[in-house]
Parts: C-alpha cells; sequence; structure tokens
C-alpha cells in the first residue's frame, strides 16, 4: 500500500467535483450555446430567431451567477468561463445579428460599426473582472454598474432589429437612412458601455414589501406571459424601459456620491 505523500498529492488532484461547482458552469455553458446559435441562425437569415436566442443567453446569463451563489459554487474557473461566454454572447453574435440584419447596406462602414460595438463589450467585461477584485469597493456602489452591462448592451443594441423585424416582417429590406440612424444609435450604446455612465444592477432592488408581495407576483408572470406571446414587442418595451432608468440612475449616483464626500469631509 502506497502511503507516500505523492500518493496523497495524485488522490487529491483526481478527487471529484462537487456538483454544486459543475451547476452554474453547466449554465454559462448553455447561455454560450445560444449565443452560438444565434449567429447561426443570423447565417440562415432567422433573424427573429437570432434575437430569441440572443435574449435567452441574457436570462441564462442573470442566473448562472445566481445559482453559484446560491449552492456557494462560487469559482475563480466559473468566472473566468462566464467572461469569455459573455463577450460571445453580447460582443460577437449581436454584432454578426446586425450586420446581416441591416447594417451590412453599409458595407465597409457597417462593418466597421459592429467591430466597435464588439471591442466595447470587450473592453466593458475586462473593466468589470478588474473592478470585481476591488476590497476598497463602497457597500453602495455595488447597487451600479459602471458602464451598461453586456447582457443589457447586446439587448438594448438590438433594438433596430426588432423594430425592423415588426415593421417589415424581414430584416432584408431597409433603406439607407434608416440603416444610417441605425449605425448611430449602435455606437450610442457601444459608447455607453466602454463609458462610465453609471446603470442600476439587480442588487439595487430590493426585497417586495408583503403587502405588494401578490401584485409583483402578477407583474411577473405578466411578463413571461408577454415575451412568450409577443417576444419582439417586449424586447422592444425592455430595452425602452431601461433607456429610460440611465437618467435617474446617474442621479442616484451622483447623489449617493455627494453623501459620501459629505460623510469623509465630516469631523
Amino acid at each position: 500500500m502506497d502511503a507516500s505523500p505523492s500518493g496523497s498529492a495524485d488522490r487529491g488532484r483526481f478527487a471529484g467535483v462537487p456538483l454544486r461547482l459543475l451547476v452554474p458552469n453547466v449554465v454559462t455553458l448553455m447561455a454560450l450555446s445560444a449565443g452560438v446559435t444565434a449567429i447561426r441562425f443570423a447565417f440562415e437569415g432567422s433573424i427573429d430567431w437570432a434575437v430569441m436566442a440572443i435574449a435567452a443567453a441574457a436570462v441564462l446569463d442573470g442566473l448562472d451567477g445566481r445559482i453559484a451563489r446560491a449552492l456557494k459554487g462560487t469559482s475563480r474557473f466559473g468566472a473566468e468561463l462566464d467572461s469569455l461566454a459573455d463577450f460571445v454572447d453580447f460582443g460577437v453574435a449581436p454584432s454578426i445579428v446586425l450586420y446581416v440584419a441591416g447594417l451590412s447596406g453599409l458595407r465597409g462602414l457597417g462593418w466597421l460599426v459592429c467591430l466597435l460595438f464588439a471591442i466595447a463589450c470587450a473592453l466593458r467585461l475586462a473593466r468589470f473582472n478588474v473592478m470585481s477584485d476591488d476590497p476598497n469597493m463602497p457597500a453602495w456602489r455595488k447597487g451600479f454598474f459602471v458602464g451598461m452591462p453586456a447582457p443589457a448592451g447586446a439587448v438594448v443594441g438590438l433594438l433596430p432589429v426588432y423594430l425592423t423585424v415588426l415593421g417589415e416582417g424581414s430584416a432584408s429590406h431597409v433603406g439607407r437612412g434608416w440603416v444610417g440612424l441605425e449605425a448611430v444609435y449602435v455606437l450610442a450604446i457601444a459608447i455607453l458601455m466602454a463609458s462610465r455612465v453609471p446603470h442600476f444592477s439587480g442588487k439595487s432592488i430590493g426585497r417586495v414589501p408583503r403587502e405588494y408581495v401578490a401584485v409583483a407576483l402578477i407583474g411577473v408572470v405578466a411578463a413571461l406571459l408577454s415575451i412568450a406571446y409577443f417576444p419582439l414587442q417586449a424586447l422592444v418595451a425592455l430595452a425602452a424601459f431601461y433607456l429610460g432608468s440611465i437618467p435617474f440612475a446617474i442621479r442616484r449616483f451622483r447623489r449617493l456620491e455627494v453623501e459620501q464626500r459629505r460623510e469623509r469631509a465630516a469631523p
């Protein structure tokens, strides 16, 4: 019987991985699969299915972190995998969908806009990874994202595609003027992702008061039914709501920042 220290090290090296560590990573891989599938749908001309796949990837991306925290299965490997999947799901896939759905009408300029969108997503994710390791971050700042988060950037950035498909039933015939506006809009979303403009995060949403639980449940059910029966219309409403929340996030962030400065200046 081998009782040497090297034998113990080998047994530790090949020890089984707990299931709680695997489940969040499986969800992340499902999101990655949805993002890559969106690219396939775009090449096949199924733009509506492509945007649905990206929306599904955004939902799964929101679940994997929560599942990891609930199961206490967070890991450095999972964080790195999540970032790589996010770049494909919310940087590469939306860029290709945007180009195939309309920006190809601008040829090289349209492709440049798509490249800038993907680059902005990569910069946003890299900055998030660096800032998440900051031990000196105030607790109130955890309720905000610095720059538009990648999933929101993808869902909101595809707004012109939703409108095109809803308006014409096909994204293959769009006017040059509309494509120019689309390019400007996509550039604006890319700038918001790469900028330091604050945005509300999911952590800023507090608990629902007990007397409003029934109302909240009805609202959630209504939202899910709307997404199931009117997916593109629901995505348009979601994108418009998110864009409308940005000024409120900026105002709230600045107010908390001023309060923090006053507390530091107080004797």
